[in-house]
């Protein structure tokens, strides 16, 4: 369990505060996360990396010469933000381009997605890698729906020597891609991992027994089988992986046996010792191996075994120099500071809107309800957490706490400044994406703000627009989250919602009565998505354990859903 915090809330900066200060000769803090502190040549392909914090060394800590040149950190667990990723890209570049490459999970998809999108728009070229290691987490005819593991490292240390040698963003991108191909790992867990502040670990283990293909998050194993001796975890672990190798592999590989937070240095040399023979064994020629903690969670009692196979070109850049706080290989010459303050945009400056009385007048409503909203996240926050460790990372409490917090802020400064609704939403859903990271996080700022825009600034206010708005709400998630009914995803309560608004609302009714027959059917939808199985995100690996129990993002918006409807009834009483 992790003890030494003042605030949980703010563990992620302060620890990531605290990472800078030990290492000001490689890294600088900027809004968003971390860059290299020392000059870059002009024109060098940026390799930008990043997730959610709690993985150290990953992911900060390979920020450096030779290997990435920033690293998007979000809060635990948690995707950066949009605006995080693109602060810290903007920061790195040198003219030579952006090369995203990170774990292949929603909200990080999502959310490295709109950063590049940003980018891509003002002109800097920008590609994105994700890594897809995990054998565990999808079938090999599935592979691009596998999740990252430990195999991050070697697609980040190929592409980020690559850059280093000069190479231009098609290279760097093939070859990350193909370091990606030539990847392969595998987990296990005997213990859970603790949130800061949290009272229980996000999974536990039974006395006596093993968690087979556990996620970096805190997610749990696909199963669980009798803790076995160091030969058969070995064992398990190698045969598992070759079962899986590429079709493209060859005799010379690279073993990189992961600690993941408490197994420890001389447990790990132990095991490493038994892989090692039986990859002799099995014919293969071991090169430049890893031994060690490289992508961690937290305190989990647990270890992974990635193997990375090698051809002539794979291997060139794998023995290459780098040089990061938590990552050395080679030597490389001392490069020069620079400063980087100005180099990092604060975000630019939105133009205030013009906003008719009625716009100004609704944003004071739009204001109250966030507010409901944000109570009624926090009255469910603890069990909204628990009910998203069953099959995911257990932080969609803490991630829709932290949204709203951040949403509802920003409407009440939006609304003491005059704001109209469309800029008080804007700033609200902007804020909301910011803070809370993660799928939800992105999904909840794009609709606040789509309804926003929708809304816009108008004389009067229909039910027509009111219809419009809900529309829009819909199309804005399922959009970005590109998920579909039946896929065990908030997409499961709004669809339903959104019918039976726009039904009621067509059948005459007022918009308080059709918010509450809305809310009413988005509940029993979220309460129906218990016997479906995830297609989507973090839970789709664990479908087994996740049957039975209602999907957390449907769930909370079922519970927003009604909390607002309530709002709308008292007002209308009123």
């Amino acid at each position: 369990m992790t003890k030494i915090f003042d605030d949980p809330a703010q563990f992620a900066d302060d620890a990531l505060d605290g990472f800078v200060a030990a290492n000001r000769q490689y890294v600088a803090r900027v809004d968003g996360g971390v860059v290299r502190s020392t000059e870059t040549p002009q024109g060098q392909v940026a390799l930008v990396i990043g997730g959610g914090s709690g993985h150290y060394p990953a992911f900060a800590g390979l920020v450096g010469a030779g290997l990435a040149a920033g690293s998007a950190c979000g809060n635990m667990f948690a995707s950066p933000s949009a605006g995080q990723a693109y602060r810290v890209a903007k920061a790195s570049q040198s003219g030579g381009g952006v090369l995203f490459s990170y774990g292949n999970y929603a909200g990080d998809v999502l959310h490295f997605g709109q950063a590049q999108d940003k980018l891509n728009a003002e002109g800097i070229e920008t590609r994105t890698v994700l890594v897809t290691d995990d054998v565990a987490s999808a079938p090999l005819d599935e592979i691009g729906k596998r999740r990252g593991i430990a195999g991050d490292l070697t697609v980040f240390k190929v592409a980020g020597a690559a850059a280093e040698a000069g190479l231009d963003l098609d290279e760097v991108e093939r070859l990350a891609i193909k370091a990606n191909h030539h990847t392969r790992s595998l987990g296990v867990a005997f213990a859970g991992c603790t949130l800061p502040g949290a009272a229980e670990p996000l999974f536990t283990v039974p006395e006596g027994m093993m968690s087979v293909g556990l996620g970096i998050h805190g997610e749990p194993g696909i199963s669980e089988q009798p803790l076995p001796t160091a030969s058969e975890l070995a064992r398990l672990l190698v045969d598992g992986l070759l079962k899986d190798k590429p079709e493209t592999a060859g005799r010379r590989v690279v073993p990189i046996l992961n600690g993941l937070g408490t197994v420890k240095y001389d447990e790990l040399f132990l095991l490493f010792g038994k892989v090692e023979a039986l990859l002799a064994e099995a014919g293969l020629e071991i090169v430049e191996p890893e031994c060690g903690e490289l992508v961690t969670s937290l305190d989990m009692s647990g270890l992974s075994l990635t193997l990375f196979w090698l051809d002539a070109e794979l291997e060139k850049f794998w023995a290459a120099p780098a040089d990061t706080p938590a990552f050395r290989k080679g030597n490389l010459a001392p490069r020069r500071e620079r400063t980087v303050a100005s180099l990092a945009e604060a975000g630019t400056t939105t133009p205030a809107l013009a906003a008719t009385p009625a716009s100004t007048a609704l944003a004071a409503t739009a204001v109250g309800a966030l507010k409901e909203a944000r109570s009624v996240v926090v009255e469910h926050e603890d069990a909204l957490g628990k009910l998203d460790a069953i099959a995911g990372d257990g932080d969609h409490g803490i991630g829709m706490r932290r949204g709203v917090d951040a949403a509802v802020a920003a409407a009440e400064k939006s609304h003491a400044a005059g704001a109209g609704l469309e800029e008080l939403l804007a700033a609200a859903g902007e804020q909301w994406a910011e803070r809370a990271g993660g799928t939800s996080g992105a999904l909840w700022g794009a609709a606040v703000t789509a309804v926003g825009r929708t809304l816009g600034s108008k004389e009067t206010y229909t039910a027509a627009d009111a219809a419009a708005a809900v529309n829009a709400l819909r199309d804005a998630i399922i959009t970005l989250g590109k998920a579909e009914a039946g896929d065990k995803t908030m997409v499961d309560a709004l669809l339903p919602f959104a019918d039976t608004f726009n039904k009621a609302i067509d059948d005459g009714g007022s918009l308080a009565s059709s918010l509450r027959a809305a809310a009413e059917a988005a509940a029993r939808a979220a309460d129906a998505t218990a016997e479906l199985s995830p297609k989507k995100g973090r839970a789709r690996p664990l479908a087994e354990k996740s049957l039975g129990h209602p999907d957390p993002g449907a769930v909370s918006f079922g519970l927003i859903a009604l909390r607002v409807a309530e709002y709308a009834a008292t007002l209308e009483s009123h």
